[in-house]
């Protein structure tokens, strides 16, 4: 489970940093903001995960 979260934290920082960069290249402050935001969510889920890893050891 826990790392079924940490992939799925991993691919909203990925797929977050491809929407920003495109929607910087086409000027679309919309979903750049998306792509930054989608990047946030991923790095918290990141970090969530790494807090219970701690924990547990």
């Amino acid at each position: 489970m826990a790392g079924d979260q940490k992939a799925k934290g991993k691919k909203e920082q990925v797929k977050g940093k491809a929407k920003e960069a495109v929607g910087r290249a086409v000027g679309n402050e919309r979903m750049e903001a998306e792509g930054r935001m989608e990047q946030s969510k991923g790095d918290a889920r990141q970090a969530k995960e790494k807090a219970k890893d701690t924990f547990k050891h």
